[in-house]
């Protein structure tokens, strides 16, 4: 990989900060969605711990893939869509 300046430094730890603050809002979204049920219906006992904990798992999924997503279009695409040249608008072939 090499050494990176801080510069590329710098925009890797703004990515993960990124990353890490919008998979927390999606996953704090999608547990008050899947959860709704139990906050509106005032759903009790097993009913109401069934569905809270399929709402944590779906948040918990949400996250993952929400950091995992940002960080490998980050990390994988190196700038690919950009042009290779200063001037061009359409990338290399």
């Amino acid at each position: 990989m090499g050494n990176r300046t801080q510069a590329q430094r710098d925009a890797m730890t703004v990515e993960i900060g990124y990353a890490l603050v919008t998979a927390a809002l999606l996953a704090l979204g999608v547990f008050l969605l899947c959860a709704a049920p139990v906050l509106v219906l005032d759903l009790a006992g097993g009913a109401a711990r069934g569905v809270t904990m399929a709402a944590a798992t779906a948040a918990g999924l949400a996250f993952v893939a929400r950091v995992v997503r940002v960080l490998w279009r980050y990390g994988g695409g190196g700038g690919a869509g950009q042009p290779s040249r200063p001037g061009r608008t359409r990338p290399d072939s």
